[in-house]
């Protein structure tokens, strides 16, 4: 650095300070540069996963709804995970509790099957053309080795431990929870059939190594070995696989999955006596972690990265699931989905754009590990859904409340119209891999970075201006080229989610945050919800190439599309 740039900083330093200008003003201005001919991998849909606690909301008024907008983006099946399948009840759900009531026993201790509420969640799911990710629990009430308390009480604020009773213990009989598998899997063929139900993927328990399992590591394993077998003596081809593990990065967290590994690789299987035990697909967790600071939400994408970077090395080590399909269960910024920001202001980031900002750069560096480690990265399941029948805007991690699309949804819909395969992208200001797994976007300037497809006829970039600090600043414009396009002209449409378009909260808010919005509100709200085109036009493409500049908030995201 020459002695009068460097003074020239200085000055530049002092004028801000003096006059409280932010000193990015003079930050690099962002240039991203798309290459269509070096090619790097298919885009996968993995994005297309999503899950949530309370199963009987799948098939009320606005799950329905949700399930049927989410079934619509892109071309590939959604996959649906969630909660509670097997857990005793009347069907009414609450905050962080269903029931299905599949399972009960006769005065005689004989087993009653009912899956009559499952059929509901699962027809809701196939008639779309939607898969489940089957989770095989919790505890029916009849089968717990402590079913007493079993139902909980549990509302925002509460200790999380209080949502912890009956269905989270081992089963007093592992037979006729074997033999519960068993039928349950029968049924399915029967009423769905055999190709159908090939296609899902099942997984026993979730975060067996956290409060949700009452039991020993080995007492899991037995578990999960009585399961599998059920299930594979009804269909020998279905998937299974596991441990769906919480803190994937922590000690304690990967000696559960290096464990797992090697029970099913070299274990005695608790069901058969056999060596090992079915394993068709790696599941774990991966979570962030933003706090208040300050009067405003700081995001952190760290801990969700290095649980993904842990998680893909692991499965990456072992010559026997180097190659298994790899599933990250749950996938978010934080933890609890049901927690609002009225009891935890740290998520008041949800509502918002810093929400979908955050999750077009984190899955972009998940695709980024997936190409590091070389692992069949299959999916990550956001854990976000709806609330039924709860406040407008209440702060829940969900896609949309009362029937509104939130910002974040419309981020998957931009996926959904990326096809084909990811190429190459120069981006000046998109942070390095080995910097986001260090600090996320903890310095002066944001993320503005992109991720690129090709199909035969059209071309996709996502790009996005992202900020662990949900705070306004200026809207910077970039430079977006793009390079070596296989046409002479083009349609191009240009999506937006920034604080005035695709984003239903600011409008909700201008209204003067209505707790009970009128039918003219609502149709305005629905409206304004949706995936906006903020421009189409017809472009010339000379010697392959366009240029063009897009202007971006803070926390916005645009896809640009080309289709010839």
């Amino acid at each position: 650095m020459n002695i009068e740039f460097k003074n020239l900083m200085i000055k530049l330093l002092l004028l801000s300070l003096i006059f409280h200008l932010p000193f990015n003003l003079f930050a690099q201005k962002p240039v991203i540069n798309v290459d269509f001919n070096k090619e790097i991998a298919p885009m996968k849909p993995v994005w297309s996963w999503f899950g949530y606690d309370e199963p009987n909301y799948t098939y009320m008024k606005d799950g329905k709804k949700l399930l049927s907008q989410l079934a619509a983006i892109g071309e590939n099946p959604v996959y649906v995970r969630t909660h509670s399948l097997l857990v005793t009840g009347d069907g009414i759900p609450d905050l962080k509790w269903g029931s299905t009531n599949a399972y009960t026993e006769d005065v005689n201790g004989n087993p009653i099957y009912n899956f009559k509420i499952i059929d509901k969640i699962f027809d809701s799911y196939v008639s779309r053309g939607m898969k489940p990710l089957v989770q095989i629990g919790f505890m029916p009430e009849a089968l717990s080795t402590h079913p007493q308390p079993y139902k909980h009480h549990w509302k925002p604020g509460d200790p999380y431990k209080d949502i912890i009773t009956g269905w989270a213990y081992p089963p007093k009989d592992y037979n006729k929870w074997r033999s519960l598998i068993y039928e349950w899997a029968k049924h399915s063929i029967e009423r769905y059939g055999k190709k159908e139900v090939e296609s899902w993927y099942w997984e026993v328990w979730n975060e067996p190594n956290g409060d949700y399992w009452k039991g020993t590591q080995e007492e899991f394993f037995k578990l999960y070995d009585y399961a599998a077998d059920g299930l594979k003596q009804a269909l020998p081809t279905a998937k299974i696989g596991g441990p769906n593990i919480a803190g994937t990065r922590g000690k304690i967290a990967m000696e559960w999955l290096n464990n797992f590994i090697e029970h099913c690789t070299n274990g005695t299987n608790y069901a058969t006596g056999e060596k090992g035990a079915p394993l068709e697909a790696i599941l774990f967790h991966a979570k962030g972690s933003p706090k208040l600071v300050d009067g405003f939400v700081k995001m952190n994408m760290a801990p969700q990265l290095n649980d993904i970077y842990t998680g893909f090395k692991i499965a990456a080590s072992y010559p026997n699931t180097k190659n298994l399909p790899v599933i990250i269960g749950e996938s978010d910024p934080e933890g609890c989905a049901a927690c609002g920001m009225a009891t935890n202001p740290e998520n008041a980031y949800r509502n918002g754009t810093a929400y979908s900002s955050y999750t077009a750069a984190v899955f972009a560096r998940k695709y980024m590990l997936a190409d590091l480690t070389k692992v069949n990265f299959l999916g990550a399941v956001s854990w976000s859904f709806e609330f039924e029948n709860q406040p407008w805007f209440f702060g829940f991690r969900d896609l949309a409340t009362n029937g509104v699309e939130k910002p974040v949804l419309n981020v998957f819909r931009m996926f959904g119209l990326m096809n084909g395969m990811r190429v190459a992208v120069q981006a000046n200001r998109m942070y390095d891999l080995s910097e986001m797994l260090k600090s996320s976007v903890s310095g002066e300037q944001s993320d503005i970075g992109a991720i690129a497809t090709k199909s035969e006829k059209s071309a996709a970039i996502m790009t996005w201006n992202y900020h662990d600090n949900d705070k306004k600043s200026d809207t910077e414009t970039l430079t977006l080229t793009l390079n070596n396009l296989p046409s002479k002209k083009a349609v191009m449409s240009i999506f937006l989610i920034d604080s005035k378009n695709s984003n239903s909260y600011e409008v909700w808010k201008a209204m003067g945050s209505p707790n009970k919005p009128t039918k003219t509100q609502i149709a305005t709200l629905k409206k304004s919800g949706k995936l906006k085109c903020v421009q189409k036009s017809t472009v010339e493409i000379i010697d392959g190439k366009v240029s063009l500049p897009v202007d971006l908030e803070r926390q916005a995201v645009a896809l640009v599309k080309l289709d010839w």
